[in-house]
């Protein structure tokens, strides 16, 4: 009776054989998707920042940027001191950004597409810039292609004139 038993046991262990392998595969593979998700959110969320950068370099550039003529006219920055006389437009912050992003290919060649949504002096004295653009997904962004072109990320910056 015994040795009955035993003999059900052994055919029983038989039954398991490769069940271990099969789940070390699966754990591995969902690993592997994990490590690919996680990266492709950090190079996301680099290139946001990167573009978050962009977005203060623009909006400080636009910022210094006068209008001509603002800064010629007759008692250009002799008025109020609290304002300083010297005043921001939307036409002139707009056309400051334009500038730089034109005279500086380098900085949104990290990204597919890039576009201002926003640049506006809501007081006169301080610039406000909005930028969205499309981020390639790293590492993920060649198999998500044909569905996708990228990720819209967007950021915004004000500077004020001194």
């Amino acid at each position: 009776m015994v040795a009955g038993v035993a003999q059900r046991l052994r055919g029983l262990r038989g039954d398991d054989s490769g069940q271990v392998l099969l789940l070390t595969l699966v754990f591995v593979v969902i690993a592997l998707l994990l490590v690919l998700v996680v990266s492709a959110a950090t190079g996301v969320h680099l290139e946001r920042k990167r573009l978050v950068a962009l977005a203060d370099v623009v909006a400080l550039d636009a910022a210094d940027a006068l209008a001509d003529p603002g800064y010629y006219a007759p008692g250009a920055g002799q008025g109020d001191p609290d304002r300083g006389g010297l005043q921001l437009t939307d036409a002139s912050v707009r056309s400051a950004v334009d500038a730089y992003l034109r005279a500086h290919p380098e900085a949104t060649s990290a990204f597919a597409d890039v576009r201002v949504a926003e640049a506006t002096s809501p007081d006169g004295r301080s610039a406000h810039v909005a930028l969205a653009a499309v981020v390639r997904v790293p590492v993920v962004g060649t198999v998500l292609a044909p569905w996708s072109s990228g990720v819209l990320v967007t950021a915004e910056s004000s500077a004020r004139a001194q």
